[in-house]
């Protein structure tokens, strides 16, 4: 299953609530606020890297640009852009957004 959040971490639990419904080999793709759970050095960086034993984690590279993260999003996260965004979707028969 994919995953979409579009929350900021620090500011609903959108995320966390996220990341203990996902199951293994299950994906997780941080798009408008959400990238911001992607950031190096975070409040919430100990559990996305803990998380990675099990899930993918993707994060929509134009909203990590439109935020200025360029540079600051943390090993481990792969970036995509729309395109990526689509065979995300195409990949997974389904797709669980987290609002």
């Amino acid at each position: 299953m994919l995953h979409t959040v579009n929350k900021s971490p620090f500011q609903k639990n959108t995320f966390e609530s996220c990341i203990k419904h996902a199951a293994k080999g299950s994906a997780v793709l941080l798009i408008e606020d959400g990238v911001y759970a992607a950031l190096k050095d975070s409040a919430v960086s100990a559990k996305v890297q803990q998380a990675m034993g099990d899930i993918t984690f993707y994060a929509l590279e134009p909203d990590v640009n439109a935020r200025g993260l360029k540079g600051k999003v943390m090993d481990g996260i792969n970036l995509v852009d729309y395109a990526g965004f689509v065979d995300l979707t195409v990949k997974f028969d389904r797709v669980q957004s987290w609002l």
